[in-house]
């Protein structure tokens, strides 16, 4: 579970005034965190600004943008595996699976 707050920690000095972005998301959640890296992002003026997520939940209330490119919609479960952790756990897996 997020904790709900957005920290920055590397900012790219990579000019992005006029480029197209295609940001590659793991899972859209809840959307804050999509949310507020989409609107740093959206400040540096580039000329398109997409998204593409593996897993998409379709419960993200604080998504303002929308999600061009989804490769499979996600249960509202506790997901791991394939990239995905749970306190630095499970990751490994080469599937994805539901905790509960």
């Amino acid at each position: 579970m997020s904790s709900g707050t957005v920290r920055l920690v590397y900012d790219p000095e990579t000019t992005l005034e006029g480029k197209h972005i295609l940001l590659v998301e793991d899972i859209v959640d809840s959307g804050r965190t999509l949310s507020r890296l989409l609107d740093l992002l959206s400040e540096r003026r580039p000329r398109s600004l997409e998204v593409c997520a593996l897993l998409h939940k379709h419960l993200a209330e604080h998504l303002r943008y929308p999600t061009n490119f989804v490769g499979f919609d996600a249960p509202n479960e506790f997901l791991v595996g394939y990239g995905l952790d749970h306190a630095e756990n499970f990751r490994h897996l080469p599937y994805i699976a539901s905790l509960q």
